[in-house]
C-alpha cells in the first residue's frame, strides 16, 4: 500500500497536464499545430465571455462556452481511490465530477464516479457549513430537505446540479505519494448538460472563493499555492504546482505586487497593471474598471492575455515598430494578427509589464506564441469586455499567491527543471 502525505505537514506538489499535450485526453493528434494554437484562442475569448457573464458584464451577443481552462491534474475520489483527470481552473471555485445515477448528463468518455462504491462518501446537510460556503453556486435543499444540493450554470445552457458531499480526495504528488485530503467538499453531479467536451471527468476549482480547493486546504497550507508553467511548445508536457511551504517563493529575482480580492466577486484574481513597455516607448493601461482597484485577472486557464482593443492596437504597433528583421507573414488559422517567421534574423523588442510595485521583463516566450515551425504570432488579443493576463505571459515564471499577506510573486524560472 502508498504511502500517504498529510496535507497538514507543510508542503507538497503536483503536475500539471497541457489539455493539448501528447498524453492528455483531449489531445488530437489529427489537428496541426497551428489549429490547436488557434483553437487555444478561441477559448481563450469564450473564458473570457464565460467570466464577463460571472461579473454581469456581458455582451449579450457574445459567444459563451463552459470552457473550464488549459491544464489538467490527476486526482481521485472516495475510498477506494477511483481515477479522475480533472481540470484545474483558477477561474472556478467548486470542485465538481460527473457521478452515477445520471438522470441527464453529458456523454463522458471516461467512467462515472459511483458513491455508493465508496465507504468515505457522505451527503452535507442544508445547515451545514459546507451547503453555506457553496451559496454562491446556487447552494438549495432537496426536496425532502435533507440534502445539501448545487447547480452551476455556465451562462450558454450549460450547466451542473447535484448533490454536496464530503469527500476523501487524493492528489497525486510529485513525489509518487498520494496526497489525501479527507472531508473535502465537492459537488456530485447527477444532472449536467451542454457545451462540455466528452474528455474531461470534472473540476477542480481553484479561484478565491470559499468552495476552491485553496479555500479547503486553508491553514494547512498557509494560504499559499505557486505554480511553474513550461513554454507551450517545450519538449517536457508537464508543469508544476505547489502548495503550502512547497509554494513559498523566493531567492534573487522575486518580485512581487498586491493581489487584490474583490468580495463581491472572490473567484477571480485581480492586479493592478499600469503599462507596458516596448523597448523604450511606455504604453499606459486602463483595463477593466473592476475589481476594486485591480484592473486586470491573472489566470492560468486562459491563453492569450486580453486587453482593451485601443491598447491592443498601440501594443501591436510598438511590437511591430521596433522589431527589426525577420519576415512578417500571416497565421494559417487567420486568427492572429501580427505574425513573424521565427528565423535568426528576428529580432524582438525587450518589453515590461509595469504591475505595482513590479516591473516584470517578459521573454519572447511570453510575447509570441509559437503557431507552427514557420510561425510565431502576438500572444496579446483585444477584448473590450474584460482584461485578462493569460499563461503564455506566465510562462517561466514561479508565479506564487500568498493570500494572507494579499501578494502575487513572480520570479524567473526555467520551468522544465521544476
Amino acid at each position: 500500500m502508498s504511502a500517504f502525505v498529510d496535507a497538514q505537514s507543510g508542503g507538497f506538489s503536483i503536475n500539471l497536464v497541457h489539455r493539448d499535450s501528447e498524453g492528455s485526453p483531449f489531445y488530437n493528434p489529427k489537428e496541426t499545430p497551428a489549429r490547436r494554437v488557434g483553437n487555444a484562442g478561441r477559448r481563450s475569448i469564450g473564458r473570457v465571455h464565460r467570466f464577463s457573464h460571472m461579473l454581469h458584464l456581458n455582451n449579450p451577443d457574445a459567444q459563451l462556452t463552459a470552457n473550464n481552462g488549459e491544464y489538467l491534474v490527476n486526482i481521485s475520489l472516495g475510498t477506494p481511490p477511483f481515477p479522475i483527470v480533472a481540470i484545474a481552473d483558477t477561474g472556478s471555485d467548486i470542485i465538481w465530477t460527473q457521478c452515477k445515477p445520471c438522470t441527464d448528463c453529458y456523454k463522458q468518455d471516461a467512467p462515472l464516479f459511483d458513491p455508493k462504491s465508496s465507504s468515505s462518501y457522505r451527503t452535507v446537510s442544508c445547515s451545514s457549513n459546507a451547503c453555506n460556503s457553496l451559496q454562491s453556486e446556487g447552494s438549495s435543499c432537496s426536496s425532502d430537505g435533507s440534502v445539501c444540493e448545487y447547480q452551476v450554470s455556465y451562462g450558454d445552457q450549460s450547466h451542473t446540479q447535484g448533490d454536496v458531499a464530503a469527500e476523501t480526495l487524493t492528489l497525486e504528488s510529485k513525489t509518487g505519494n498520494p496526497v489525501a485530503l479527507p472531508k473535502t467538499v465537492i459537488g456530485c453531479g447527477h444532472d449536467n448538460a451542454g457545451t462540455f467536451s466528452p474528455k474531461g471527468s470534472g473540476i477542480v476549482g481553484l479561484g478565491g472563493g470559499p468552495a476552491s480547493l485553496v479555500s479547503q486546504l486553508g491553514s494547512s497550507i498557509g494560504g499559499k499555492f505557486s505554480y511553474c508553467m513550461v513554454p507551450y511548445a517545450a519538449a517536457k508536457p508537464t508543469s508544476t504546482m505547489n502548495f503550502g511551504t512547497n509554494a513559498v517563493v523566493s531567492g534573487n529575482g522575486v518580485l512581487s505586487t498586491p493581489l487584490i480580492s474583490d468580495p463581491s466577486q472572490p473567484t477571480f484574481y485581480f492586479l493592478q497593471l499600469e503599462a507596458v513597455s516596448v523597448g523604450s516607448k511606455k504604453i499606459a493601461f486602463q483595463g477593466s474598471s473592476i475589481g476594486g482597484s485591480g484592473n486586470i485577472i491573472i489566470d492560468s486557464g486562459t491563453t492569450l492575455t486580453l486587453v482593451p482593443t485601443d491598447f491592443f492596437s498601440q501594443l501591436s504597433d510598438a511590437v511591430e515598430t521596433q522589431v527589426t528583421g525577420g519576415t512578417k507573414t500571416s497565421d494559417p488559422e487567420g486568427f492572429f494578427s501580427l505574425c513573424y517567421v521565427p528565423d535568426s534574423s528576428l529580432k524582438l523588442p525587450p518589453v515590461t509589464a509595469h504591475f505595482k510595485g513590479a516591473d516584470v521583463v517578459l521573454t519572447s516566450d511570453n510575447i509570441f506564441i509559437q503557431v507552427n515551425d514557420k510561425v510565431v504570432c502576438l500572444a496579446f488579443y483585444a477584448n473590450d469586455q474584460l482584461s485578462i493576463y493569460g499563461n503564455v505571459a506566465q510562462q517561466n515564471f514561479l508565479i506564487g499567491y500568498d493570500l494572507p499577506k494579499q501578494t502575487l510573486s513572480f520570479k524567473p524560472t526555467d520551468c522544465t527543471n521544476t
